[in-house]
């Protein structure tokens, strides 16, 4: 059997610990249990990746803003955010395993995720 490995796949995840990353993609969609909106960041460097989905809702903002203001760009009330902004930026990040019960099935389910944004 030959399996294909598209561009953007041939890297792993990246390994626990805090890495120094560029975002490089992102996508927006909706939470498939809540509809709430999000956009996902693709956070890699050399040693791999990370997909971190960043919530809109209003108590998801103060990780959404930590984001920002790690990269350097500071909200401005009545001024909108513009996630592409966020590509091609470094950022700092804590790389560590989060565990939860799926709300489908109840079952607990592991993922990476990206946290403690810091200036790169």
């Amino acid at each position: 059997m030959k399996i294909s490995v598209e561009k953007g796949q041939e890297k792993g995840f990246l390994p626990d610990g805090r890495h120094t990353v560029e975002i490089t993609a992102i996508e927006e969609g909706q939470s498939e249990h809540q509809n709430v909106p999000f956009f996902a960041a693709r956070m890699e460097n050399e040693e791999g990746f990370v997909v971190q989905r960043f919530y809109t809702s209003p108590t998801a903002m103060p990780i959404l803003l930590s984001l920002y203001a790690a990269v350097g760009i500071h909200p401005q009330a009545g001024k909108d955010l513009d996630t592409k902004e966020l590509i091609g930026k470094r950022v700092s990040v804590e790389i560590g395993e989060h565990s939860y019960a799926d709300p489908a099935t109840g079952n607990e389910r592991s993922i990476k995720q990206a946290t403690g944004f810091r200036t790169a």
